[in-house]
Formats: C-alpha cells, structure tokens, sequence
C-alpha cells in the first residue's frame, strides 16, 4: 500500500519536526515514552510496525495527543452512504427487490 506509507512516513517526519521544535533528542523522548531510542527512530522513519499505543505515547510526550482525537471523527463517506439509503424508498413486503 503505497499511499498508506507515503502517509506513515510524513507522520515520521511531523512527530520528528515537533521532537526538535520542543528541543529534544530522541533519547529524551524514548525515556519519557519509555521505549529505546532506535523505536524512535524507526517511528520517525515511519516503520509501520509501530504500534499505536506506543504513538499515543508518543503524542502525548509531545502534547498532541488531542490529535488522536481527531482521527476518523467525521465520516463523511458513512453519512453519504447513511442518508442515500434513508432517501431511498422502502421495498414493499413480499415483493422482490
């Protein structure tokens, strides 16, 4: 899935850039997270093998983990598809669709 690495990655590089905008080094950040500075990294990197938690800590080290919050909150697709089928008139009893 390359569009979904493409988007791990760039979320590397913007927990990175807010690592150094706060002025830490990623051993500074590990300890606070309470992970080894190479799972820093590899997040940093965007290895997909990070797990969530560990980037919910991450985010909160950070203090963005209001962020999180926003993630899927509005799902324009599933209210799209919602409101098409209450639009849509209801198939009588017995009869086929």
């Amino acid at each position: 899935m390359p569009r979904a690495q493409r988007q791990i990655q760039a979320l590397g590089e913007r927990l990175r850039a807010a690592r150094m905008r706060r002025q830490m080094t990623q051993g500074e950040l590990a300890a606070r997270v309470g992970v080894s500075v190479p799972t820093v990294g590899k997040l940093e990197r965007g290895d997909p093998a990070t797990s969530l938690s560990t980037m919910l800590r991450v985010l909160t080290a950070l203090r963005l983990d209001q962020d999180i919050d926003l993630l899927a909150r509005s799902d324009e697709l599933g209210r799209e598809l919602q409101d098409s089928r209450l639009r849509r008139p209801a198939a009588r009893r017995g009869s086929a669709p």
